[in-house]
Formats: C-alpha cells, structure tokens, sequence
C-alpha cells in the first residue's frame, strides 16, 4: 500500500497539554478539531488543523523537546505580517549563531526565500518559510 496516497499528520509531544494548549491556541490562534486520549490520560492530545485539513496532533508524553531538529514548518505568503503577530502574542524567535537574521529573527533561506524559527514550551523547533 502506498503511502503517497495517504493523508500526513505531524505529531508533536509535550510535557503538559494544558501548558500546550496555551501556546498552541492562545499564542499562535491554532484551531482545536478535537482533543482525545494520549496513551493513559483521558484528555491529553489535541488535533489542530492548519491549511483546511487536520495537519497538527499534540500530545502528552514523556518524549516531549527530545530533538533539536524542526518539527513543522508552515508555508506563508506574507513572512513579515506573521513573524508580527506571533511576536505580539508572545512568540519568541531563535536566533542561530551561525546564520545572519535581520532584526526579527528571519533569515535568508537556502535556493532563496526566508525563513524563521520558533519554539513551543517543551523546545519543540518549527519553521515560518515564505518564497519571497
């Protein structure tokens, strides 16, 4: 059976859903389609959607922040407007030593575009990318 022709959900563990939730509802405006069980507590998994489909499961685990490598990235037209309003919720962007980032936190991306990065409360790393 191919995979290819199957829907993809990114998963994403966290210490403390309710922390979680915080972030992901209230910081970066992410819509819950519905919460469910996490191995065994009740109510610790969210599934958010992003795009029109469901796109996002957090979930309560004992594995949450164990990788530095980006987890997610979204895709958006207008870079500048978003790093604005996830920083005026509250979101933090990374700064790598290694790379020049203008004075939010974006940088140029390789092949062209820009590209930002933030962290979740457990230091789960996603990425803002734009083309232009």
């Amino acid at each position: 059976m191919p995979l290819r022709t199957h829907h993809l959900r990114t998963s994403i563990a966290v210490s403390d859903i309710q922390r979680a939730v915080a972030f992901y509802e209230g910081r970066l405006g992410l819509q819950p389609l519905h919460s469910g069980p996490s191995a065994t507590i009740t109510d610790g998994s969210r599934v958010y959607g992003s795009g029109g489909v469901a796109a996002l499961n957090v979930y309560q685990s004992a594995t949450a922040g164990k990788t530095p490598a980006t987890l997610a990235t979204w895709y958006v037209d207008d870079l500048d407007q978003i790093v604005d309003e996830l920083v005026s919720s509250g979101v933090e962007f990374i700064r790598y030593d290694h790379l020049d980032h203008d004075a939010r936190g974006i940088t140029t991306r390789a092949g062209g575009g820009r590209i930002a990065w933030f962290q979740d409360p457990d230091g789960n790393t996603f990425a803002l990318e734009a083309d232009a």
